[in-house]
């Protein structure tokens, strides 16, 4: 796991520590000193720890005039022992929301299990972005794990997409192909 890096090739156009918007903003890395693990493997220094023992990220891309950002996330979503869905809502996604993102992309394909507790962060999640027009996508989960997010009912609040080929689009382009497909979803297609 300690091979497997956030995806860097947007770098260039975004870097979450030195955005001063960001809850990552003056955040420093280390490219040698491997400290945070998940199932007792250390993961690559540049993924970001925000109170889950389990769950990791890396805000990806943030576009403040379309409202939207793109996280990358590893590890194992555990709402039932380690509450990852509240710490990530109270310590990534509300600041978020506060400088104007209400459209969610979670790149979700190193997220290895779901473990469910009830859904009222979700609830409360969507409840804060809905009358703006937001919404929450997750992209690529694994299998089993998409069965554990809709076995839940998470999947009422987050969507559940396949782009294997994500890493082939600049983010304003992922994000278009992400928005038109919300709006196919409300428009009932």
């Amino acid at each position: 796991m300690h091979e497997i890096e956030p995806y860097y090739n947007w770098r260039h156009l975004y870097t979450a520590e030195e955005d001063e918007n960001s809850p990552f903003y003056g955040r420093e890395y280390s490219e040698f000193e491997f400290s945070n693990t998940v199932y007792n493997y250390y993961i690559h220094p540049q993924w970001d720890e925000f109170g889950s023992r389990t769950l990791y990220l890396k805000i990806l891309f943030a576009d403040y005039d379309l409202n939207y950002v793109i996280i990358e996330l590893i590890g194992e979503w555990n709402d039932a022992v380690e509450n990852d869905i509240m710490q990530l809502k109270r310590s990534i996604i509300d600041p978020l929301i506060d400088k104007g993102i209400y459209k969610f992309i979670l790149i979700s394909e190193n997220v290895m299990n779901f473990h469910s507790s009830d859904d009222a962060y979700y609830e409360e999640w969507y409840d804060d972005i809905k009358d703006e027009g937001g919404w929450i996508a997750a992209i690529d989960m694994p299998q089993q794990t998409q069965y554990d997010f809709t076995r839940s009912h998470i999947d009422k609040y987050v969507k559940l997409f396949e782009h294997p080929n994500w890493r082939t689009f600049q983010p304003q382009h992922l994000f278009q192909l992400v928005d038109n497909q919300m709006l196919r979803l409300d428009a009932g297609e």
